[in-house]
C-alpha cells in the first residue's frame, strides 16, 4: 500500500499545532506521521503489524527531517496498547476498514484493507487505554463503515465532535469521513469537501488549499 489520498487527506486535515504526544496506528508507508511531525513539534509513535510496511516507514523516516521525533514500531495494536504506558493527546488512523467482502489474495493487503486484523472494538479499546482525557482521535473511513464506527465508539463512551465528509467529484456520491472523536461531549460541527472537478486531475481549490503544504504541485 503506497501513499494514498486517505492518508494525505488525514495528515491535512488533522490539527496537531499543540500535540505533545502523538501516536499513528497503522502507519503503512509512515506518510501520516511524516505530515504531523512537519506540522508540530511533537513527539510521534508509529506502529504496523506488517514488516514490509515497518521497513518501509523506517526507511521513509530517515530521509526525513524531522526523523529524530517520530518513532517506528512493528507491533499489533492490540499488543501495544496493552504493554504501553504512555499517554498520547493526539492518535489517528488510516485503519483496515472493510468488515464484511471478499479478501484479496495477497495478504499484506488484506491486513491493511480488511478489518481481520484489528476489529472495530479492539481499535476503539486500545484508543481509549492510550487516550488522555482530553485527548482527540482522528481517522478517516469510508461513510458506511464510518456510520458504524461512530455507533461502536458512542457506545464506548467516544464522541464524534467533528467531521469532513468527502466526495471525489461534485456529481459523485460521498466516499469517506474524516472524523474527530473526544471522551467528553462537545458542540458538533460538519462539513464537506471536494476532491476533483470533472476533468480527472483537475483539483478544487478547497483540495488545493487543505493540502498544498504536502503537495509540491500545489
Amino acid at each position: 500500500m503506497k501513499v494514498g489520498t486517505d492518508a494525505v487527506l488525514l495528515g491535512a486535515w488533522v490539527n496537531a499545532s499543540q500535540s505533545i504526544n502523538i501516536l499513528d496506528i497503522g502507519t503503512g508507508t509512515g506518510v501520516i506521521a511524516i505530515m504531523l511531525a512537519q506540522k508540530s513539534n511533537a513527539t510521534i509513535d508509529a506502529i504496523d503489524i506488517d514488516e514490509s510496511a515497518y521497513k518501509q516507514a523506517i526507511e521513509n523516516v530517515m530521509a526525513c527531517p524531522w526523523n529524530d521525533r517520530i518513532n517506528v514500531h512493528h507491533a499489533a495494536f492490540q499488543d501495544f496498547s496493552t504493554t504501553n504506558k504512555k499517554k498520547y493527546d493526539l492518535i489517528v488512523s488510516n485503519p483496515p476498514y472493510f468488515v464484511d467482502s471478499t479478501k484479496t489474495p495477497e495478504e499484506a493487503r488484506t491486513y491493511a484493507r480488511h478489518t481481520d486484523m484489528l476489529e472495530f472494538e479492539e481499535l476503539l479499546d486500545g484508543v481509549l487505554k492510550l487516550l488522555t482525557d482530553d485527548g482527540i482521535f482522528s481517522l478517516i473511513l469510508p461513510s458506511k463503515e464510518g456510520e458504524l464506527f461512530r455507533d461502536i465508539a458512542e457506545s464506548k463512551e467516544l464522541y464524534l465532535t467533528k467531521l469532513m465528509r468527502v466526495k471525489p467529484r461534485d456529481d459523485k456520491p460521498e466516499k469517506r469521513y474524516l472524523m474527530k472523536f473526544e471522551k467528553k461531549r462537545k458542540s458538533f460541527s460538519e462539513s464537506s469537501i471536494v476532491i476533483e472537478h470533472e476533468e480527472h486531475h483537475s483539483y478544487t481549490d478547497e483540495y488545493k488549499e487543505l493540502t498544498k503544504d504536502y503537495y509540491l504541485a500545489f
